[in-house]
């Protein structure tokens, strides 16, 4: 078997893993401390997640019950076992962030806030929440 195709099959098995280790975790929830749904704020807002169930770790490896935050805008839950983009309106807090400043111009906004492992692979609706605020 040529490294190439060896390549190809490792690559594959590790994302086959880490989709199904995504969707097979629902063992908590999220929530946002800040800011309620519903709230006006003014830009540059604080944004606070929490999580229960399971533990904030930074990106990189991939632990049972463990994860990070990412803050979607505009954007709904991505389903089990899909990695988040990485764009303006996919922020992602892999250093385990657990709250962080957001500047987004006037306007209405749904916020979701999503749980994702280590190779930022989403848990799916279940470990997500979305809130909307309004920007003054």
């Amino acid at each position: 078997m040529n490294v190439s195709l060896r390549l190809t099959r490792r690559v594959a098995a590790a994302f086959v893993a880490a989709a199904a280790f995504a969707g097979s975790a629902f063992a908590g929830s999220v929530s946002f401390v800040e800011p309620q749904d519903h709230a006006t704020v003014s830009s540059p807002f604080k944004v606070k997640f929490a999580v229960s169930g399971m533990e904030v770790k930074p990106a990189g490896a991939i632990v049972a019950n463990t994860g990070h935050h990412h803050l979607l805008i505009n954007a709904g839950s991505i389903p089990a076992g899909e990695a988040i983009p990485m764009d303006a309106t996919h922020l992602h807090y892999g250093k385990g962030q657990t709250e962080t400043e957001v500047t987004l111009p006037p306007g209405d906004y749904e916020l979701t806030m999503q749980f994702a492992n280590g190779a930022h692979v989403s848990y799916g609706p279940e470990m997500a929440k979305t809130i909307h605020v309004t920007v003054k």
